[in-house]
């Protein structure tokens, strides 16, 4: 996928590096333009429009393009690296209280994520469902099914 900039400053485009001098843009319905650029003509339709994410999509001499819609501040946090999702990697999993091991989920060298079911742990007459806090293999599991377990004894070992 290629990525451009368009600025639009006043009458002025920028797309990447190059400032574009001349396009006329006529409307000829509610969601569509005849645009001219160097004597070239361009049927361009805007075909889907999602402002909540800004995004949308144009439709150029049937060609479809999707575009991310972002102003200066858009730009300044995608510089700044806060778009970036984070990832959390854990290396152990440890018991949030003490209990009984009923069932292993996990497998060693089973890759999990955010969210994953590891283990169930019985604690107070309640079955816990522990679950992964990031993302990791699992490396080694140090209990078995009926084990009892203290508050913060390693349970799982990742890698």
């Amino acid at each position: 996928m290629t990525n451009y900039t368009i600025t639009i400053n006043e009458d002025k485009y920028t797309v990447g590096q190059e400032e574009l001098d001349s396009i006329d843009a006529i409307p000829t319905g509610p969601r569509n333009y005849h645009v001219l650029k160097d004597n070239r003509a361009f049927n361009v339709a805007v075909t889907k429009t999602d402002f909540p994410n800004k995004t949308m999509t144009l439709e150029v001499n049937g060609n479809s393009y999707d575009l991310r819609i972002g102003d200066e501040y858009d730009e300044l946090v995608e510089k700044m690296g806060l778009l970036q999702s984070m990832t959390h990697k854990i290396n152990s999993i440890k018991a949030p209280m003490p209990g009984l091991i009923l069932n292993i989920m996990a497998t060693v060298g089973q890759e999990v994520v955010a969210g994953t079911p590891l283990v169930v742990l019985s604690a107070m007459k309640m079955e816990n469902i522990i679950t992964s806090p990031g993302e990791g293999i699992v490396k080694q599991i140090d209990v078995a099914i009926n084990d009892a377990v203290e508050k913060g004894q390693l349970i799982i070992e990742m890698e």
